[in-house]
């Protein structure tokens, strides 16, 4: 009723009294106050040593809005240049996020204004945002795992998983060669040339996935053979990559004596995911499936529960937290009301709010003017021509070879050459355990980028004119919103 005051005219009661009282309220408290506190100054509370100071919480309420401004000026500024990269540059608008990101970092705006990076994004937040990040990449992961669908690779022909595998394995040997250039340069002694070379490798190796689904999507060409036979074999690259990465992470963390004891715990975590965690999901699943309206807040805290034990056991194990967020998307049942559920509470926060952290986070930490001598960028071209050869080759021989015609193998290879987030994923945990260097990250940051811009503008070159494959615009749905 205080929020309608015409509730209290209603039964005509004079208004003069009303206020007259009120005021007087008022005046007797605040006098009633100063009494109180005038018997209270004499009074002398015990001494506790440990007691914070008052100082002390003024900085963390510093810190705290100092964290609050980059999250709004890192949430505004990657909707605003995604959008500029989706109208007029017909790129996906997750390449607008990263570029954002690493426009608020050193190599951008630390470069331009030290003053107003150092406001927007103080080297004190950076702990902050790190863990923000990782917990939205954590999360992100598991989209993708449920996203995943594993009829694709039931389904998937002989041809299109040697397409996939053709993917993996072309540019992994392509990288593991180009580290016998790039280790005496740009690692260190505390890093054995088998962990480096395995990690340059599956850098190369990565497709992204939700990327490559939008580029077709937008295209509406998702249905055609092509369409069909790209996701296919991202969705075979994917699982293959991120258990590569798993394996890279488990001999990093294990430094080789130990790598026999770290698979043989991922072993029982696997069994224990695809014959305990699996089923009870399952049972989940289905006993949600006759409900009608949202499920409730006590299953979605069970699912939440699952995606963060399971992430805690394989960075216990030493292969990285994404991991185990990834397994239990790809075993939790994809269709039906659970997962589209799920999906629909996390996709909106985790693409809006979480990811751009990431971004922004990878661009605090990408260092571009490290690359600062001719030999470097030259490193840098090197790279992205690794990289391409690696990946669009391996792509158009296995092709060429499962019986498609040049044209469509060369349109296959450039959509499997895109990398992306995924991409900066794999590269972040190479830095979170000190097998890149700094700089080597921040040169694979620009293969990343150098590659994945590539792909639309080529992409829509070689297929101009393909019957089916005509560049349209169209609505966005599936593994596609992940990059909206």
């Amino acid at each position: 009723f205080a929020l309608r005051p015409s509730l209290l005219s209603a039964g005509g009661a004079p208004k003069g009294p009303t206020i007259a009282v009120y005021v007087l309220m008022l005046v007797l408290g605040v006098a009633l106050y100063f009494g109180l506190r005038s018997l209270g100054e004499g009074l002398i509370a015990p001494h506790d040593a440990d007691a914070p100071h008052f100082a002390a919480s003024t900085a963390h309420s510093s810190l705290l809005w100092h964290v609050l401004l980059a999250l709004a000026v890192v949430v505004s500024l990657a909707r605003g240049v995604g959008w500029v990269f989706e109208r007029y540059l017909r790129q996906p608008p997750v390449m607008g996020e990263i570029v954002a990101g690493l426009m608020l970092g050193p190599s951008l705006l630390g470069a331009i204004s030290p003053g107003a990076a150092s406001f927007i994004l103080p080297t004190e937040v950076a702990p902050h945002l790190g863990i923000v990040a990782k917990i939205g990449v954590v999360l992100f992961m598991f989209l993708v795992g449920l996203e995943l669908d594993t009829r694709l690779l039931k389904g998937s022909s002989h041809a299109t998983l040697a397409i996939s595998h053709a993917s993996i394995v072309a540019p992994f040997l392509c990288g593991a060669a180009l580290a016998l250039t790039l280790y005496p340069t740009y690692s260190n002694d505390q890093v054995s040339f088998t962990t480096f070379s395995l990690f340059v490798g599956v850098s190369m190796s990565v497709t992204a996935f939700p990327v490559l689904a939008r580029i077709l999507s937008d295209r509406r060409i998702q249905s055609t053979p092509l369409g069909v036979t790209a996701i296919a074999c991202a969705a075979v690259d994917d699982v293959t990559a991120w258990c590569l990465l798993a394996l890279v992470s488990g001999v990093a963390m294990a430094q080789l004596d130990g790598v026999a004891i770290t698979m043989g715990w991922v072993v029982l975590y696997l069994v224990g995911m695809f014959f305990v965690a699996r089923p009870l999901l399952r049972k989940l699943a289905a006993h949600e499936e006759p409900k009608t309206g949202p499920v409730s807040l006590n299953v979605l805290a069970l699912v939440l529960a699952a995606v963060l034990l399971s992430s805690v056991a394989t960075e216990a194990m030493g292969i990285h937290a994404l991991f185990g967020a990834f397994v239990v998307g790809a075993i939790l049942p994809h269709e039906g009301r659970l997962a589209e559920q799920v999906r629909h509470r996390l996709e909106d926060v985790v693409v809006v709010l979480l990811l751009p952290v990431f971004f922004a986070f990878t661009g605090m930490r990408t260092q571009i003017g490290l690359v600062s001598h001719a030999q470097d960028w030259l490193v840098v071209l090197l790279i992205i021509l690794v990289a391409t050869l690696g990946k669009f080759g391996g792509t158009w021989v296995a092709a060429r070879f499962s019986g498609l015609g040049n044209r469509e193998a060369s349109a296959l290879g450039i959509l499997m050459n895109t990398r992306g987030l995924m991409e900066l994923i794999v590269l972040n945990v190479g830095l979170d355990m000190h097998v890149l260097s700094p700089t080597l990250f921040a040169m694979l940051v620009l293969m990343a980028l150098a590659t994945t811009f590539a792909t639309t503008p080529i992409f829509d070159r070689i297929a101009r004119g393909m019957p089916g494959l005509t560049p349209v615009e169209g609505p966005k749905h599936g593994i596609a919103s992940l990059t909206d």
